[in-house]
């Protein structure tokens, strides 16, 4: 069951102190939870954690491939691993060892990879991923998410630490927009619609998430009856829904901090190719690398806007 926060907040916690808040009251309650870091102990606000249960947190370097290696040896022991790195070394820098290590062989692991697209800000180019989801939804067994906010993220959290398998995490780090209030829970390969239309329909994920409902609340203004629809996961994606909204409103617009290609834009490409054909509009990164900037600059440079999901909304009406 979901209820929506006040809208144009931001959470009041950041993503990283809920991760760790998370890692140590596991600890605490005796769970077999180890959580490794790619030595970025400070960065994802571990070191406490590192410092109170030393037994529990491993920083195994800047060495990723090998962190997930020793992730799924761990999990041969019984132990719950959790690993996190940017979302970058967490897709393309260790993509033989997932393969392999973690769905070749259906390893118990957790992997969460933050500072999703644009979020990255003055880390640039190099660590700003815009393909990582693409990557990783092609393995044959990931379940790919992309929490909204805190209150989704630490709701996921505590339902991971009982699911068996491999689930691929994207984050942002710091503060996320506030879309849930507290008290919500999600039910993993279901999207959660926000508000309801019958002209269009933005589907949406993370950051783009807020984005979709300023839109929504701007076409509404314009007479355009808009639906919103938070498709938090990416894969298993929910099929039932896209199909159920696209024969609703005949519209299509997805919205993703990501490439459109083999990410949200495509995912629900393939359901309506499939199920119900309708005209469909794709907002992300076109054929472009990262830069160094705020994060409100890198959404406006790259179309990630409120602004730019109207434009694509009014080209189908």
């Amino acid at each position: 069951m979901i209820k929506l926060a006040p809208a144009g907040q931001k959470d009041s916690v950041e993503m990283r102190k809920v991760y760790a808040g998370f890692v140590a009251k596991e600890v605490a309650a005796g769970s077999p939870i180890i959580a490794l870091e790619a030595d970025l102990m400070s960065s994802m606000a571990m070191d406490g954690v590192a410092r109170e249960y030393p037994q529990h947190v491993i920083n195994c370097g800047i060495m990723e491939a090998n962190v997930i290696g020793t992730a799924a040896g761990l999990a041969l022991t019984g132990r719950k691993p959790f690993v996190h790195t940017f979302t970058a070394f967490a897709s393309r820098r260790c993509f033989d060892q997932l393969f392999m290590s973690l769905d070749y062989q259906r390893s118990n692991v957790k992997v969460i990879a933050s500072d999703a697209g644009v979020t990255a800000c003055h880390n640039g180019g190099t660590h700003m991923s815009f393909e990582d989801m693409g990557i990783v939804r092609g393995l044959a067994h990931s379940v790919v998410l992309e929490v909204t906010d805190a209150v989704m993220f630490d709701d996921i959290l505590r339902q991971l630490i009982d699911l068996d398998g491999f689930y691929w995490v994207r984050t942002i780090r710091k503060q996320a927009p506030s879309i849930y209030a507290p008290g919500s829970t999600f039910t993993l390969g279901k999207g959660n619609v926000l508000r309801e239309g019958n002209d269009v329909t933005l589907i949406a994920n993370g950051i783009m998430v807020a984005e979709a409902l300023e839109a929504a609340r701007q076409l509404e203004r314009m007479g355009v009856s808009t639906a919103v629809i938070d498709m938090f996961t990416l894969k298993p994606v929910d099929r039932m829904l896209v199909k159920n909204y696209a024969e609703k409103t005949g519209r299509i617009v997805t919205c993703e901090n990501h490439s459109i290609h083999n990410g949200l834009g495509s995912a629900v490409a393939e359901v309506l190719v499939e199920t119900c054909p309708v005209p469909m509009r794709r907002v992300g990164v076109r054929e472009r690398y990262g830069q160094v900037g705020t994060q409100d600059f890198l959404q406006e440079e790259y179309g990630l806007t409120a602004a730019a999901i109207v434009t694509a909304a009014k080209s189908l009406l």
